[in-house]
Parts: structure tokens; C-alpha cells; sequence
């Protein structure tokens, strides 16, 4: 196996120049090193690309995707053109490989390349240019590939082949992250860490364009990147659990709100947005002795929740009797 990843970003030529024009090395541009994946969880319908380098702002590069259609990873001397392009060409019908063969066939500068495509079918096709910096290489594997460049060793590739497959059992975008970690353990970029970023989009075409990412994480400049990245989809899971249970409320169910307030407010118990909607839904469901002590810590640690509190009736987010709600504005008095 080859081993070696690296990345740099080329900004020098337009989107439109690179459709008809193959990109070239020059020495005297930039460059990153990288480690990637690309996966897919046909059971959950999800596709994801996750990276980390040290260079400033991977995921402005490197990670690209499309519901429906599949994910790419173009990094060493980035081509950026290999992401739409190859999106383009999968979406069309031509298979991973295909599509990559004809993007390499016009790209003067592909030995300096380390390029994955992934589809929605799982198929994959990796490229590593002969010109990447050591250590560089990739690994296929069952409904993944992993690909770094310029590592410190030539473990990192192998280990994050094995974190991936050990790691069955968590969700796609979990795994992809402990995949992460795993190269960085490893030994990961020779220079060292920067940034990060993690994209998962659904297999399936989505009908609008504002669906198409179902989790999209960047972290652009960080002094451990993975570990940000990783707090941030803890976030955003919890937030998951916010936005489940704003739709429970609109759909009039709220014992379903309380149950997801609730659990994202286990997540982040020191999150006072999360409290307060689960004290909403506790009063909704007419449990006033537990909600009004979480409304009186609020109130006392921020007193605009209790401004807050008073328009809610409005827009019907707050439906208690007259003496309940005098119960909770006037709960730290």
C-alpha cells in the first residue's frame, strides 16, 4: 500500500475555468496534507465524508456530497473540480470509477492527486497519485474507503480501516469521527492538526435543496480539531432532540415534546434552553411540581426566560390555565 496524504488548496482558478481546464501542479502554490473517509450506511440511508489536516479550513475543500447521488474526497494538491465534477458524472449514472476515470484522464497534474468517490450503492473507486508525499495511501473496504498523504507513518491509513470496522455498532457519522481518531492516534499528519470537518447527506434525493445535508460540521482552525468536531456533534445531536420535540408541539403532543426536551437536556444539563423547553413541556402536560422548580433556577440564572415566558401563550407554545401561569412568574418571588 502506498502511504502518504496531503492536501493543498488551489483558490487561483475559478469553478468555471477548472470544467474545461485540467489543474497542474505548480511549486510555488500552497498545499495540505490530509487524512479522509467517505462511507455509507445503506441500513440508516446515509452517506458521510469526514477529514481532518493541518491546513486552514479543510471542509472549504476537501468534503463534498449530494443526497442521492454520493460523496468525494479531492485532496492532496486539491483539484477542487473533482467534487462537482465527480458529483455531476455519479449523479448522471456513471459509476464511482468511471467518473473517475475520465476527471484523471484530463488532469495533467493527477500524480500529485489522492482522489474517493463514493456512491449511493456503496461502490467505491480511490486514487493516490504516484507524487503524493509519504507517507500516503488508501483502503477500500466493505461500504468505505480511507485515504491519507503526507502522515508521519505508515500506520495511520491501516488503523483507520480497522477503526471503521470495529466500530459497527455506533451510528455512521460517530464512526466516522472514532475513525478520525484513530489516524490522528495513529500518528496522523506529519505537521501535526488544524482543522476538521464531517458532512452526512441521505442516500435517498431529498426534495429540497436545505435537506440535502443532514449533518454538517466544520472546524476551521483549532487546536485539536477532532475533539471539537466530535463536542459539536454532541451538540448537534442534542439539538436533534430539540427540534424533534418542537415538532411534537406542533403536531400537539406533548408528552412526545417532553420525552425529546428531555432527553437533550440530559446531554447538556447545564444548557438553560434546553431546561426551559423541557419546563414548557412538564406545564403543558399539566406537571406543574416538577416544572416550576427548573422554571425558578432559570428565571433566577437569566431573567429574560420569564419575559419570555409571558408571549408564549400567544403563539400558543404555553397552554395553562390563568392560575398556573401566575404560578410560574411568580415561582422566585
Amino acid at each position: 500500500m502506498k502511504k502518504q496524504l496531503f492536501i493543498p488548496f488551489i483558490f487561483l482558478l475559478s469553478f468555471p475555468f477548472l470544467k474545461t481546464n485540467a489543474q497542474q501542479y505548480k511549486k510555488s502554490e500552497p498545499f495540505a496534507h490530509t487524512f479522509s473517509i467517505v462511507a455509507i450506511d445503506k441500513d440508516a440511508g446515509e452517506m458521510a465524508v469526514g477529514v481532518q489536516s493541518h491546513w486552514f479550513s479543510v471542509g472549504s475543500i476537501v468534503s463534498w456530497g449530494k443526497s442521492g447521488v454520493g460523496v468525494v474526497a479531492t485532496q492532496s494538491f486539491v483539484n477542487p473540480a473533482y467534487g462537482p465534477e465527480g458529483l455531476e458524472l455519479m449523479g448522471e449514472g456513471k459509476t464511482p470509477m468511471e467518473a473517475l476515470d475520465l476527471l484523471t484522464a484530463k488532469d495533467e497534474g493527477k500524480e500529485f492527486r489522492q482522489i474517493a468517490f463514493l456512491d449511493v450503492t456503496g461502490n467505491i473507486a480511490t486514487f493516490t497519485g504516484d507524487k503524493c508525499v509519504e507517507s500516503a495511501g488508501h483502503i477500500n473496504g466493505n461500504n468505505f474507503s480511507v485515504q491519507a498523504n503526507m502522515m508521519l507513518n505508515d500506520e495511520v491509513v491501516p488503523a483507520m480501516a480497522q477503526a471503521f470496522e470495529t466500530n459497527k455498532k455506533l451510528p455512521l457519522a460517530e464512526r466516522v469521527v472514532q475513525t478520525l481518531h484513530a489516524a490522528q492516534a495513529a500518528g496522523g499528519d506529519i505537521r501535526g492538526k488544524q482543522s476538521a470537518v464531517l458532512l452526512v447527506f441521505n442516500t435517498e434525493k431529498v426534495e429540497h435543496e436545505w435537506l440535502d445535508k443532514k449533518i454538517s460540521l466544520r472546524v476551521d482552525d483549532h487546536e485539536n480539531p477532532l475533539i471539537e468536531l466530535e463536542r459539536l456533534l454532541k451538540v448537534h445531536r442534542a439539538y436533534e432532540h430539540m427540534n424533534n420535540g418542537d415538532l411534537a408541539v406542533e403536531h400537539g403532543n406533548m408528552a412526545k415534546a417532553l420525552e425529546e426536551y428531555s432527553a437533550a437536556e440530559q446531554m447538556f444539563p447545564e444548557n438553560l434552553e434546553m431546561k426551559y423547553w423541557k419546563a414548557i413541556a412538564l406545564a403543558n402536560n399539566n406537571r406543574m411540581d416538577k416544572a416550576l422548580p427548573i422554571f425558578k433556577e432559570i428565571f433566577t440564572k437569566e431573567p429574560n426566560w420569564k419575559k419570555m415566558t409571558k408571549r408564549l401563550p400567544a403563539s400558543g407554545l404555553l397552554e395553562v390555565s390563568d392560575e398556573n401561569m401566575e404560578k410560574i412568574l411568580n415561582i422566585n418571588k
